[in-house]
């Protein structure tokens, strides 16, 4: 299974594990996989604590940080953040609020405590993904930085690879992959719409071939509904040199996710999963529940755009995640339709082993059903 970008990072296996929990990082880099932890969620201080955690976790092996620049997004251009944060506030229709308010109110879904408060500018702006990135570069450990949602800032970019590390961004779409390309990206993450979070509306079995085309020879690594290892050796015969998983990480020991929230994550079925603006105002495949069929129905407020939305929904988030035994029905559950074979809670490490016995496994099949002279 070693690919160039195994050599490249010094790993064992191809195997990218994108998470906001610094357990799984530590567990899936320790495996000989690589970890990157999602860092929209922390400021630069919470997350120069997570990353310090991190670095004294992995003993000598690499890891990677997520973050998100959107291509477009409201307020684009302010780079100061008190200032952003201000400007978008004022542009938030009073009526999105009531109805969020209501929504959670209705489903008995209890207030946070006295002086706690949801964060709502989370790090979706280059005013606030800024900051971050200068976190980031202090740790020596992180190899690889990944951009979620469209092409990184040109100076983003050279800060990173002037710093020796690599830079990657994920893709939906081919013509998506050609931008990053062009822009200097070092690998191209292409996911498909099967995926949880942030994805596009075509399939992974469709895209993964024509994004590897169009970059060549820039690597890229699939992405969007992988939980075998018979799907990453799909992956690798159609070029891919690496897969980036998500979903999978939700469910392992590790996890720092409610046990309410991971057990409506093992009742579910791959047909349970829906992409919606209700939560971020960007396409994000999660589970369907409540709260996702309220905000698509044809009488209530349309989703704002990105950051917007989120300001909005950030303590439905708060709340659902505290409260998560009483909130599910109205809960923020991204996940890709991978779910429904996530049946079983088990460490990150019996999960990779799985995955590379299932690739091991897939490959050899392939030989037995070669001619052999």
């Amino acid at each position: 299974m070693r690919t160039e970008l195994c050599d490249r990072l010094g790993i064992e296996f191809p195997i990218f594990a994108f998470t906001h929990c610094r357990d799984v990082v530590a567990a899936v880099s320790n495996a000989g996989a690589f970890g990157v932890l999602g860092a929209v969620g922390f400021s630069a201080e919470q997350l120069e604590v997570e990353l310090k955690w991190i670095d004294e976790h992995v003993g000598d092996n690499p890891y990677g940080v997520d973050i998100v620049i959107p291509g477009k997004y409201a307020g684009q251009g302010e780079l100061d953040a008190e200032k952003l944060e201000a400007q978008l506030r004022a542009a938030i229709p009073h009526g999105h609020r009531e109805f969020a308010a209501k929504l959670l109110a209705d489903h008995g879904v209890p207030m946070l405590p006295e002086g706690e408060k949801a964060r709502e500018l989370l790090g979706w702006t280059a005013a606030t993904a800024g900051p971050q990135i200068e976190t980031m570069l202090k740790h020596e450990k992180v190899r690889v930085v990944a951009n979620a949602l469209g092409t990184p800032p040109t100076d983003v970019i050279q800060e990173i690879q002037n710093s020796g590390r690599l830079v990657a961004a994920l893709c939906g779409g081919a013509h998506h992959a050609l931008k990053h390309k062009e822009a200097g990206i070092d690998f191209i993450i292409a996911q498909g719409t099967e995926g949880g979070g942030h994805t596009g509306e075509i399939g992974s079995v469709v895209l993964w071939p024509e994004v590897i085309d169009a970059v060549a020879p820039t690597p890229v690594l699939a992405a969007g509904g992988i939980g075998t290892g018979r799907q990453i050796a799909a992956a690798l015969a159609m070029g891919a040199q690496g897969v980036w998983t998500g979903s999978l990480w939700l469910t392992v020991d590790e996890a720092e996710s409610p046990p309410a929230q991971k057990q409506t994550f093992l009742d579910a079925t791959s047909r349970d999963t829906v992409r919606s603006r209700a939560w971020t105002g960007k396409p994000a495949r999660m589970l369907r529940n409540d709260w996702t069929d309220a905000w698509a129905a044809a009488d209530t407020p349309d989703p704002l755009g990105m950051p917007l939305q989120f300001m909005v929904t950030a303590d439905a988030v708060s709340r659902t995640n505290r409260y998560a035994s009483k909130a599910q029905a109205v809960a923020f559950n991204p996940v890709g339709q991978i779910v429904g074979t996530m049946n079983e809670i088990r460490p990150c490490r019996a999960v990779i082993q799985q995955l590379v016995e299932e690739y091991v496994d897939a490959v050899d099949r392939l030989v037995r059903l070669t001619p052999q002279d």
